[in-house]
């Protein structure tokens, strides 16, 4: 039995319908009543009845909610105790894929380090897959991920986005693709590509740009960093978002730069995600709004910029994103 079985529970009995609590509780309807659903046989019970113009409390449910309200303002009430406990000295935990790096995630962490001085930082590296595990597991307090705009959303999963970009083609200073405003399918396979390995999101459209055109040469590393990194030392080209090239380091040296791909739309997102239920602690909730207020000064910034060769930035600023039906 969860904390949160009980709070979808007590929302459906307050709002009268499965239909409105989902939309509360910003989840699906089939996730919330499968999880409804697994409370009842858990206890033995049909806490709710069911019906086609919504939802209504049962009989046994009747008895048993004043139970279920006591344990939720139980709980409620252990959540404040722990948050303020936390609130000046904890360990923060971050899962990335690396790819929002920099400038995102070092100068959010310097910042908040300069507010919360006793709060220590961790930052964890790794795929998408074990930073969702881990999230819901409770293991990290927040991730740190690239998505494609067509993924669907983990309904578990709080999501905001904050960055939206384009895969764009990575290259030395001195290729001989620089001197192309946009870059095909033919110049791609023209030079050594640098490929992320499977379970790194770059992966997917990489793989679903080429077809079925195979590379000459190719190489495979894990995460946008290394990738970058082999691109400065002469090793090929590689796929990323253009926000994890963008004002890099070794962009900013003059080491690596980019192109987009002609003919290509993919948008890549990044996003920051937290476990939708339970209690944030107020650290956790402060470098959340910290990554957000980052993101929406980057946007600004590469809103300001033209440069030659580079497409227009895609940036509707960070938002709440709900997992899709």
């Amino acid at each position: 039995m969860r904390a949160e079985q009980l709070e979808y529970v007590a929302a459906i009995a307050r709002l009268g319908s499965f239909r409105s609590a989902a939309e509360e509780l910003h989840i699906s309807q089939p996730a919330l009543s499968a999880t409804v659903r697994n409370l009842e046989r858990e206890l033995g019970v049909d806490l709710l009845d069911r019906h086609r113009s919504g939802a209504k409390v049962s009989d046994e449910g009747r008895e048993l909610l004043p139970h279920i309200v006591n344990v939720l303002d139980a709980v409620d009430v252990l959540r404040r105790a722990a948050d303020g406990h936390h609130q000046t000295s904890r360990m923060v935990r971050v899962g990335t894929v690396n790819a929002g790096t920099v400038p995102l995630l070092t100068p959010t962490i310097r910042a908040f380090r300069d507010t919360h001085p006793e709060t220590q930082v961790e930052i964890v590296g790794a795929q998408e897959a074990l930073i969702h595990r881990a999230l819901s597991e409770g293991s990290l307090d927040l991730g740190l991920l690239t998505c494609l705009a067509d993924d669907d959303m983990p309904t578990e999963l709080e999501t905001t986005r904050l960055l939206t970009g384009r895969a764009v083609v990575c290259i030395r200073s001195d290729s001989p693709l620089t001197r192309l405003e946009a870059i095909g399918i033919t110049d791609l396979l023209s030079v050594p590509l640098i490929v992320m390995r499977a379970g790194y999101l770059m992966h997917r459209p990489l793989h679903r740009l080429l077809g079925a055109e195979t590379p000459s040469v190719s190489y495979s590393t894990d995460g946008a960093e290394m990738g970058k990194l082999m691109v400065a030392e002469g090793l090929g080209a590689t796929i990323l978002p253009d926000f994890s090239v963008i004002d890099d380091p070794l962009e900013r040296a003059g080491e690596i730069t980019w192109r987009p791909l002609r003919d290509d739309a993919t948008e890549v997102w990044l996003v920051l995600r937290r476990p939708r239920s339970g209690s944030h602690p107020r650290a956790a909730r402060n470098l959340h709004r910290m990554f957000v207020e980052r993101a929406r000064t980057l946007d600004l910034a590469r809103a300001g910029r033209e440069r030659p060769g580079r497409p227009a930035p895609h940036a509707p600023g960070p938002e709440p994103t709900r997992g899709r039906q």
